[in-house]
């Protein structure tokens, strides 16, 4: 069998089934998805497979199955299978496919609907099984899909080399995408067209990675790596399409010249058949030997039915069977049987010839399944990438970089860093899955659904909803470097083994690829074993109590433990008498300090705490707890020792107050010197101290985000300037082309009247005519004259000095009509409003404008004048209290108006009472009947914190600026 140009030509048709042996070995393919860590002995593989046991892995490689899209996939997060990194090198590589499918989904999810799992139909065919059509389909729809993920890999890479930067003559260049992935990004000031790869804008947008990271087409090397070796069998695909009509699950006549004429002889031949009984058929049916005409097939034949009373009609044919009633016969006339034998022989060809179509395919898949398969685990890899980027994305995910044994990160920067750990605001990804599913509920369905982000929060860091309490709460993770043993110690329930447990899963999740729930950058070593010894390994079948089972499995932790490993020891040698149990945990963390890059314990042991003092390769750390509250507040102080507070636990839940007393005593005499009261009395202060700054920079990030708020809304203001200008212009051109049409219509008007009456008069006339017209035409051109017109001549300003609220022109602002506000000091400047904008301005730099009519705004009550002079008097003499800028906005403004007199009062002195201090408020009561107005007066003049209050400004009636204490 052999692919000629139109036909797979079979000469000799043999059943082509394997028998004995594949004809090539089945190995397995060396992309296995079930190593944990570097090659394992036994025991080193049973502690291995215990401690992610311990940690809970497998709830977590579950968390990534709703992201998968193949049943591959699923199959294998959720039997906990998924890679982790034999080698630093090996999850730096799995981190990069994780960042290179974050970049390819900003321009949209990838395909991989059309792959299916095709192992099983692979080792049938290798086992020499006849495979079906639906399942050479499979296997052509698998390849067809895998060969579309790689163009659309490969078409990303090249699209995003077209990012370019246009530069513009002011110097500002604009970063623009010609993929039309995102409208323009970012204004960037720039004086050349270097293309900024690596700038962090353009990192932002080429992911949602929070490290910068090149842009281009290596951003996507990792994913084509794994694919670049791939056979996708386009010759195999294309001969199974060509054999095959997947569509309607047929074996199409071009498959091979033998199958198309068996077809066509089998067709020609069933016409004739066909024909000839029903030309029978017909006759017996006018002969009364049958109700209607009746053509049909028994045992494999076609034949007509006939009643028995008139089988007389078919002298020479044969019966084939008969109805069950006994009335009707089946028979095959004399003239049929030859074309049946023949039909019967074609059926039976065609059925051998799509067999021989079948085997050929069979063996072809089977020579190649070997490369398929290596393809499948290529795919499988990229669809764990891209599961791993969505479960990024999903929990707003921070990328985890190495630090080395100086500390120095596996970074673009470069930059060395004093922690070997620094993890900020990590939450154990196991709760803030639960948290993320719990918020869902409570949103309802109307909220967005976890992987519909809004554009805007790209590049945030994420912030809890305000309407839902953060949980679980977020720690730090902060262990400087050299630091071989860290002592964790604190009340029970404090989340001592919950914040344990979360380091060891983020050193798994960053082994396996996986971005972290948390802020910033997280930083930490890559550690070849996680070795974990928590919770109850009591045993009856072994014969082990708790602190038996407990010795045991720290006993093989020693003997596995390399110098690159973490261990996590959970109430370390607790169980036995406390004196030999300190002295035994001694001897084990002085173990440990020597053999393993970092150990953890928490324990219960006050003695512990004290090794520090002796050694600095040795840390403290402890959780927090609120004696206030008698509550833990779930956070580690590190390079603190904690109390376990079990005497004020006790007391707050009713414990006797005797023998709560008694115990303080013990407690006295046990600790020399009172050392615990003077600890205790040292912590308290200094959880003091944390928590007033703490606060003071939760003051100052306030005031700054105000200041920010303030910033840019006054600059959105200023740069609206331009484009309002434009479109009063704009507005003032079209009136004027309306008037000069309106004036050239009515000029035609006159001049038509007057050639109308022209021929009409006597000579005498004309001069009384033309008069007329002329007189019209003036006054025509007199109306559509404005007289109060810009003046093209300008005032003399060494001698001019503005008056308050006279309308001016302003150099500095493109000669802008703008208002006086403030009468001229004595530094000879000027305080002027254009717009929403103030400004002070030198009296040189200020034109009047002149005009036939005064502006409304320079016809001003001489009292109100006399009232705004003082106000700024009574202000400049104030000017030593530094208030808030006198700028309006929707935050420093209480509008009163449409309300009552007690509800305005209330509402005002609520506002008065929450602003800060040293603030400006603008009151707004309108004017009305001035009962509003009263009121707000009467309040801001006896509160007590109204520094001072101005009536209403002439540029702003109905409002009152007051300024607080």
């Amino acid at each position: 069998m052999e692919l000629s140009n139109h036909f797979i030509s079979i000469k000799k048709s043999p059943i082509l089934f394997f028998t004995t042996k594949p004809p090539f070995s089945t190995k397995a393919l060396t992309k296995p998805f079930d190593s944990h860590s570097p090659k394992l002995t036994s025991p080193a593989h049973s502690l291995q497979l215990e401690t992610l046991k311990t940690l809970e892995w497998s709830s977590l490689c579950n968390q990534l199955t709703p992201f998968t899209s193949t049943s591959m996939g699923q199959s294998i997060t959720r039997n906990a299978k998924i890679p982790i990194g034999k080698s630093k090198e090996e999850s730096q590589k799995l981190l990069d496919q994780t960042a290179a499918a974050l970049a390819v989904m900003e321009s949209g999810p990838l395909d991989f609907s059309g792959i299916e799992d095709i192992t099983r139909i692979l080792d049938s065919a290798i086992s020499g099984t006849l495979l079906t059509v639906g399942e050479l389909c499979a296997v052509r729809r698998t390849l067809r899909a895998a060969r579309t993920v790689l163009e659309r890999l490969k078409d990303s890479g090249d699209c995003s080399e077209r990012i370019a930067m246009r530069v513009f003559d002011n110097g500002c260049g604009l970063v623009y995408d010609q993929c039309g992935w995102n409208k323009c990004m970012k204004k960037l000031v720039h004086s050349s067209s270097t293309l900024l790869l690596d700038h962090p804008l353009v990192c932002a947008f080429a992911g949602r990675c929070k490290s910068s990271k090149v842009f281009g087409k290596d951003m996507y090397a990792p994913l084509l790596e794994i694919l670049q070796n791939c056979s996708f069998q386009i010759e195999l695909e294309k001969k199974v399409g060509f054999c095959i009509d997947c569509n309607l699950s047929k074996i199409l006549d071009r498959a091979s010249e033998d199958l198309e004429i068996i077809r066509s002889e089998r067709k020609r031949n069933m016409e004739n058949l066909d024909r000839l009984l029903k030309g029978i058929s017909a006759r017996i049916f006018q002969a009364g030997g049958i109700d209607k005409p009746l053509v049909t097939k028994r045992r494999s034949r076609l034949c007509v039915g006939v009643r028995a009373s008139h089988r007389y009609l078919i002298p020479d044919g044969v019966v084939l069977n008969v109805s069950s009633s006994g009335v009707t016969y089946f028979m095959e006339p004399g003239e049929a049987v030859e074309l049946n034998n023949l039909e019967v022989m074609l059926s039976d060809s065609e059925k051998a010839e799509e067999i021989a179509i079948l085997s050929l395919l069979t063996s072809e898949i089977a020579e190649s399944a070997r490369d398929i398969k290596y393809m499948l685990d290529g795919i499988i890899e990229v669809d764990l990438s891209f599961a791993r980027a969505a479960y990024a994305y999903w929990m707003n995910g921070a990328r985890p970089i190495w630090t080395s044994e100086g500390c120095g990160g596996i970074s673009s920067s470069g930059g060395d860093y004093l922690l070997s750990i620094d993890i900020e605001g990590i939450q154990h990804p196991l709760l803030h899955g639960t948290s993320r599913k719990h918020r869902s509920n409570i949103l309802g369905s109307n909220s967005l659904n976890s992987m519909e982000v809004d554009e805007d929060s790209m590049l945030d860091t994420g912030k809890p909803s305000k309407n839902v309490s953060e949980f679980p709460v977020p720690i730090n993770i902060k262990v400087e470097c050299g630091t071989r043993v860290v002592v964790i110690s604190g009340p029970n329930t404090g989340g001592k083994t919950a914040s344990m447990k979360t380091l060891g899963v983020a050193s798994l999740m960053s082994k396996a690829g996986l971005y972290l729930p948390a802020k910033n950058t997280p930083k930490l070593p890559w550690f070849d074993f996680v070795l974990a010894d928590i919770g109850d390994h009591q045993s009856l079948e072994q014969n082990l109590s708790t602190f038996s089972g407990h010795i045991s499995r720290i006993c093989k932790i020693l003997e596995v433990a390399s110098n690159e490993s973490l261990v996590l020891i959970d109430e370390i040698c607790s169980g036995t008498d406390p004196s030999e149990g300190v002295a035994l945990s001694t001897s084990i963390l002085h173990c440990l300090r020597d053999h393993v890059n970092l150990a953890v314990v928490t324990t219960h042991y006050a003695d512990l705490s004290l090794l520090k003092d002796k050694d600095s390769r040795f840390e403290n750390a402890a959780m927090e707890f609120s004696l206030e509250t008698l509550q833990p507040t779930y956070q580690i102080l590190w390079g603190c020792t904690g109390d376990s507070n079990a005497l004020s636990i006790a007391k707050s839940i009713g414990f006797d107050s005797n023998i709560i007393e008694r115990a303080r005593k013990w407690v006295e005499k046990l600790v020399p010197e009172k050392q615990q009261e003077r600890s205790g009395m040292l912590y308290q202060s200094l959880l003091e101290e944390r928590n007033r700054l703490e606060a003071q920079a939760r003051k100052a990030a306030s005031v700054h985000t105000e200041i920010m708020e303030l910033y840019h809304e006054i600059q959105a203001e200023a740069e609206d300037l331009d484009g309002r200008v434009k479109a009063l212009m704009a507005k003032e051109t079209q009136l004027v082309q309306l008037e000069l049409k309106a004036a050239n219509s009515q000029i035609e008007t006159v001049v038509q009247n007057f050639e109308n009456q022209l021929r009409k008069a006597s000579p005498d006339q004309f001069n009384s005519l033309i008069k007329k017209s002329e007189s019209a035409i003036a006054s025509i051109v007199e109306a559509h004259c404005s007289s109060d017109s810009l003046p093209a001549s300008e005032t003399d300003t060494s001698s001019y000095t503005p008056q308050l609220g006279e309308q001016v022109l302003v150099k500095r602002l493109g000669n802008k009509l703008a208002t006086v506000v403030e009468a001229p000091h004595d530094d000879e400047t000027v305080l002027v409003q254009y717009g929403k904008i103030r400004v002070r301005m030198k009296k040189s730099d200020i034109r009047a404008i002149k005009s036939d009519k005064k502006s409304k705004a320079t016809i001003l009550v001489p009292s109100l004048k006399r009232q705004v002079k003082q106000s700024f008097s009574e202000l400049n003499k104030d000017e030593e209290v530094s208030h808030g800028p006198r700028v309006q906005t929707s935050k420093n403004t209480v509008d009163l108006r449409g309300m009552r007199v007690e509800e305005a009062a209330q509402h005002l002195n609520m506002a008065i009472s929450a602003i800060e201090p040293l603030s400006v408020i603008f009151v707004v009561h309108g004017m009305g009947t001035g009962a509003v107005k009263e009121c707000a007066l009467e309040v801001l003049g006896k509160h007590p914190r109204v520094a001072k209050y101005e009536p209403e400004s002439p540029m702003n009636f109905g409002c009152t600026v007051a300024y607080i204490k």
